[in-house]
């Protein structure tokens, strides 16, 4: 599971790091405490219908999946399964034709030690994480908004000794593949999840944790421009 996370890079950053087109979304602010329904910054591809040309970009999306056809949503649905995106009616869709990433410097986790929830920061060793991710475009009043949701996984390591899941993270080398707006038949799909799978597991095992400070447990008072919500508490 992936109920909050951090992402300190700027829009001028996320360009950089992913080779984007560029674009005009300034209202991005760093954020230590991500939490669902929450906007977030998204890396996306888009191929337009009349010359055909792929254009990259960095685009906010609320981080609650809701395509057109869900009409209301009693909780936000901010996680996808991988073991169901080839097969549930909510996911399917997007898995085929509408994947994107989502950045993190890292998310966070919770044990239990003495009748307290203790929360955990999980981070990769090379800085930035790139999680897989779908997205859906909706019309709401006279606006398109864009959603989304994390691809989660069975977690491995550190990841899986504070909780049993963790997001898709994929390598560099699958950025390309798993962003492009190519709509996948059964069989693409099929092998889009072979390849994830595999790549993901190898970043899994680089994932690490350490404890960080309570006050990140409540995300309505945690304040998201505190950089210290991920500093590690001392031993």
């Amino acid at each position: 599971m992936c109920g909050r996370f951090a992402m300190d890079k700027e829009t001028n950053d996320l360009i950089e790091e992913f080779v984007l087109d560029g674009n005009d979304y300034r209202d991005w602010r760093i954020s230590y405490s991500i939490a669902p329904t929450d906007e977030v910054p998204i890396v996306r591809e888009r191929r337009d219908k009349d010359s055909g040309e792929v254009t990259r970009t960095v685009e906010p999306a609320i981080w609650d999946f809701r395509p057109a056809f869900v009409k209301e949503s009693k909780r936000p649905n901010f996680n996808a399964r991988i073991e169901t995106l080839a097969t549930s009616g909510l996911w399917k869709r997007a898995f085929a034709g509408s994947r994107c990433l989502v950045p993190m410097r890292g998310y966070y986790e919770w044990s239990e030690r003495d009748g307290l929830k203790i929360p955990h920061f999980l981070h990769g060793a090379g800085g930035l994480l790139a999680a897989a991710g779908i997205a859906a475009v909706r019309k709401e009043g006279e606006e398109w908004v864009v959603s989304t949701a994390i691809v989660t996984r069975e977690a491995r390591d550190a990841s899986g000794e504070v909780h049993d899941r963790m997001p898709v993270f994929l390598e560099r080398d699958e950025w390309d593949g798993w962003l492009n707006p190519v709509v996948l038949d059964a069989g693409g799909m099929d092998e889009m999840l072979e390849r994830i799978g595999a790549s993901s597991e190898r970043v899994a095992r680089t994932i690490t944790e350490y404890e960080v400070d309570r006050r990140v447990n409540n995300s309505r008072t945690a304040d998201p421009e505190d950089a210290g919500l991920i500093a590690p508490v001392p031993d």
